[in-house]
C-alpha cells in the first residue's frame, strides 16, 4: 500500500502544481458536492421535477450515506494529508504540497464519501433525464450528455478531492464505482409509494444499526476513530 500512496501524493503535487487560477476552482467544487448538497438541494430540484425520481435521490442518498459510513469503519483508509507525515516520505524526499482549510478531514478515508454518496443519489436523476431526451431527440449525442454530465462531474470532484488531499486517487475511483453500482442496484427498489412513517422507520434502523456495529467494532478491539 506505501508504494500506492506514494504515488497517490505524487499525483496531488501534480495537481497543485497546476495553474493559479485552478486552485479556486478544484476548492469550489469540492465545497459544492459536499454530500450534504445532495439533500439540500439535488432532492427538492428532483422532487420538483418529478416525485418518484425525488424520492428515489432521497432514498439512495440516505443509504449510500450510511453505507460509506459504515464501509470506513471497516476498509479505514489513510488520508494523505495526514500520511505524507506519519509515513516518514517528507522525511524521505522532497515532498512539494499545500495545505487547505478543507485538508484536514478526519476519519477514515476510504471509500470517498464526496464521490461514493454523489454518484450514487445522482444516478436516478440521470436516468430520468436520459429517457427525458430519448423521448425528444434522436440524437446519440443528445441521449447520452445526462451521462456525460454525470462522468464528467464525478471526475471532476474525485480530482478536487486529490487536489486537497482528503483522499488518494484509488480511493476515488473506489467512491465512484461504489457509488454508481449502488444507485444503479438501489434506484429500482425506491419505495415511493411508502409513508412518511416507512421513512422514519428506515431511518431509525439505519441510525441504531450504525451504532451497533461501532459498538462491535470497538468491542473486538480495532479503534474505529484512529
Amino acid at each position: 500500500m506505501d508504494a500506492l500512496h506514494t504515488a497517490g501524493i505524487h499525483f496531488a503535487e501534480v495537481l497543485q502544481a497546476g495553474p493559479p487560477w485552478l486552485e479556486k476552482f478544484w476548492i469550489s467544487v469540492t465545497s459544492l458536492a459536499d454530500p450534504k448538497c445532495i439533500f439540500t438541494i439535488c432532492f427538492p430540484l428532483a422532487y420538483f421535477l418529478d416525485r418518484k425520481v425525488g424520492v428515489s435521490v432521497l432514498w439512495i442518498g440516505l443509504v449510500s450515506e450510511w453505507l460509506n459510513v459504515v464501509l470506513k469503519w471497516f476498509l479505514f483508509g489513510e488520508r494523505p494529508f495526514w500520511w505524507v507525515h506519519e509515513s516518514g516520505l517528507s522525511r524521505k524526499e522532497l515532498v512539494t504540497l499545500r495545505q487547505f482549510a478543507v485538508s484536514c478531514e478526519t476519519g477514515p478515508g476510504s471509500p470517498s464519501g464526496h464521490c461514493m454518496i454523489t454518484g450514487a443519489a445522482l444516478w436516478p436523476l440521470v436516468t430520468a433525464l436520459t429517457a427525458l431526451a430519448s423521448k425528444h431527440s434522436r440524437s446519440l449525442v443528445v441521449k447520452l450528455s445526462p451521462f456525460g454530465a454525470y462522468t464528467l462531474l464525478l471526475l471532476v470532484v474525485g480530482l478536487s478531492r486529490i487536489f486537497v488531499l482528503a483522499h488518494f486517487p484509488h480511493q476515488v475511483v473506489g467512491g465512484i464505482l461504489a457509488g454508481a453500482a449502488l444507485g444503479w442496484g438501489l434506484q429500482g427498489h425506491t419505495p415511493a409509494t411508502r409513508t412518511m412513517g416507512f421513512f422514519a422507520v428506515a431511518a431509525l434502523a439505519l441510525l441504531l444499526s450504525s451504532l451497533a456495529l461501532h459498538s462491535l467494532v470497538i468491542a473486538a478491539g480495532i479503534d474505529a476513530d484512529w
